[in-house]
Parts: structure tokens; C-alpha cells; sequence
């Protein structure tokens, strides 16, 4: 029994280590292919409408929820401190900072990285890609590199429109159901947020587009097994991008915490 699971954390950790090293020759490749031309703006445009243009409802009905969701809890309390004018500066901070970024973050995994996966592992499996390679077209340029552009430049916006769209569920629950004033709330609002706020809160989301974008094509390219695997890739993409954004997010916060006291 000892054995069997000595056994079982060695395979683990080949498995990881062998992700880990075949997720960052793909990144190494993705920023070479980057700068080598010909560049073809049209690959960009289609990919960045599939990101960001394509995720604009799903992105504004999760961001109005969670600044509703946000001013009611953050009201349950503040009322019984006769503090509800400070509803609006910790609903601000509470997206700008963190929720926005991780939440939208997320939301775009689960829609965008889990196409891409199957995207990628339907042409890994019906050949295509090699057809690709036959025709002398680098796979990673043509595939690989317009996602994780379209992910870096388009999360972020998506982010700062959440952002947004998460206030103004603040300001709604606020106005018409607290009785703060129109005017006391976007002062307050904008009085409580920094340069260093938006800044911290967008410049994680270009991370998080990397990683949605890296996972999401490794595991595609990495498809075994035929509509079975594709699935099986789907999954275990949207997972470990799940865990790497949160893991990231820990490490920004830490170090913005230092960087920025």
C-alpha cells in the first residue's frame, strides 16, 4: 500500500512537471512567432470579437449581479454602524481591486478557454493541424498567438466594463433602495478610488488572459482519444486555469501589498 502511493506521487509529479515544461516551451514559441512576420491583423480582430465582443452579455449580467450582491451584503452591516454612505467606496474598491478582475477573469475561462480547448483539440484530432504543418503554416503563429493576443488586449477591457456595470449595481440597490442621494453615491465612489486601484486591478487581468490562453491551446494541442479526449481536455483546461488565476491573484496580492501600501 506504502508503495502504491509513493508510486502515485511520482506519477503526479512527472505529470506536472512534464505540463509545466511543455506549458512554457509553448510560451517561449508563442512570444518568438509573435514578432517574426507576416502578421495578419484579420486572425486578431476575429479572435478579439470571439473574447470580447462575444462576452459582453454574459460579462454585464455577472457584473450587475455581483454589485448587487456586493451593496446588499455590504448594507446588512453598514446599517446596523449607521455607515451607509460608506457602501459606495467599499463596493468601489471591493471590484476595482479584486472581484472584478478574478470574477471576469473566470467567466471568460469558462466561456472562452474552454473553446479555444476545443477548438484546437477538434483540429488536433481530425489532423488538421498537421495539414497545416504540411502546408508550411507554424501552428503556433496561426492558432496560438492571435488567442493570447486578443485574451492580453481584451480581458482587460472586459475587466474595466464589469468594473462598471458591477457600480452601477451598487448605485441602483443604493439609490432606490437605501435612500443615498444620486450624487453622494458617485462622489463617494470616485472620492475612495485611486490611479493605483484601476491600475493593479487591469494590469493582473493581462496575466490572466496569458494563462487562459496558453492553458487553453497546450491542452488542445495535447488531445488524446478522439471526442472523448476532446472532452476530457475541456475539462482539465477550465480547471487548471481556474487554480492558476487564483494562484496568481494570491501572488499579485502579495505583491502589490508590498509595492503598493
Amino acid at each position: 500500500m506504502l508503495n502504491n502511493l509513493f508510486i502515485g506521487i511520482g506519477k503526479k509529479t512527472f505529470a506536472l512537471l512534464y505540463f509545466l515544461g511543455g506549458l512554457s516551451n509553448l510560451v517561449f514559441h508563442s512570444f518568438y512567432w509573435l514578432f517574426v512576420p507576416p502578421f495578419k491583423k484579420e486572425r486578431f480582430f476575429e479572435q478579439a470579437k470571439k473574447t470580447g465582443v462575444d462576452s459582453l452579455p454574459i460579462v454585464s449580467l455577472i457584473g450587475l449581479f455581483i454589485g448587487v450582491i456586493l451593496a446588499f451584503q455590504t448594507a446588512y452591516l453598514m446599517q446596523r454602524l449607521g455607515s451607509e454612505i460608506y457602501i459606495a467606496s467599499i463596493v468601489a474598491l471591493s471590484l476595482v481591486r479584486e472581484l472584478g478582475p478574478v470574477i471576469t477573469s473566470l467567466v471568460v475561462a469558462g466561456r472562452v478557454g474552454a473553446a479555444i480547448t476545443a477548438e484546437i483539440g477538434s483540429m488536433q484530432v481530425t489532423e488538421q493541424i498537421d495539414a497545416l504543418e504540411t502546408l508550411a503554416t507554424n501552428p503556433i503563429k496561426y492558432l496560438v498567438v492571435p488567442r493570447f493576443l486578443a485574451l492580453s488586449l481584451m480581458l482587460p477591457i472586459l475587466t474595466l466594463y464589469a468594473d462598471l456595470i458591477g457600480i452601477l449595481g451598487g448605485y441602483l440597490v443604493c439609490v432606490y433602495k437605501l435612500g443615498i442621494s444620486s450624487s453622494l453615491y458617485l462622489s463617494i465612489t470616485f472620492d475612495a478610488l485611486l490611479y493605483k486601484d484601476l491600475f493593479t486591478g487591469l494590469l493582473k487581468t493581462v496575466f490572466f488572459g496569458m494563462i487562459i490562453a496558453f492553458v487553453g491551446c497546450y491542452e488542445g494541442f495535447n488531445v488524446e482519444g478522439g471526442a472523448e479526449g476532446v472532452g476530457r481536455a475541456t475539462m482539465r483546461s477550465v480547471v487548471i486555469t481556474f487554480i492558476l488565476i487564483i494562484a496568481a491573484d494570491s501572488f499579485f496580492a502579495a505583491l502589490f501589498y508590498f509595492i503598493f501600501p
